[in-house]
């Protein structure tokens, strides 16, 4: 299913993939992250109740997925500048992991050290990422672009 280069299939595919191991590692570690940004979780649910019935509710889990496509898609054009016959599972995984380290994660580190939030809420968003970059760069290297 591929359309001006791209396999659409697989980038939405990896973007659901990579959104639905965002809710689990948040909500595997949420109570830490809520504490790495310094607060309770008693003041984070009353910020969230706060929200209830408003497009602010729903509006992060929007726009994290729209963002994800847009990673997605770039990923895969980026995947695809590897040549014929190098689109693979593994390259897939690799070329994700070096444009999270280079593009991710540092940016990531100079802007909360500067913003002076806390190396564990780096590491919690920092894996995040990662994981999610892994995801998507298994699933369309593994589905060709």
């Amino acid at each position: 299913m591929s359309f001006g280069g791209m396999n659409y299939l697989a980038i939405v595919l990896a973007a659901i993939a990579a959104w639905v191991a965002g809710a689990v590692w948040y909500g595997m570690l949420g109570s830490r992250w809520v504490a790495a940004q310094g607060k309770s979780m008693e003041a984070f649910k009353a910020e969230k109740a706060a929200l209830a019935g408003t497009p602010g509710a729903y509006l992060p889990f929007v726009l994290s997925f729209l963002a994800e496509l847009v990673m997605a898609w770039v990923l895969a054009g980026t995947i695809g500048h590897l040549g014929a016959g190098q689109v693979t599972l593994r390259n897939g995984v690799i070329s994700a992991l070096f444009l999270w380290l280079g593009f991710v994660l540092a940016t990531m580190v100079v802007n909360n050290a500067f913003a002076g939030r806390k190396p564990m809420l780096t590491a919690i968003d920092g894996g995040h990422w990662l994981l999610v970059l892994l995801i998507m760069g298994a699933v369309i290297g593994g589905m060709g672009v």
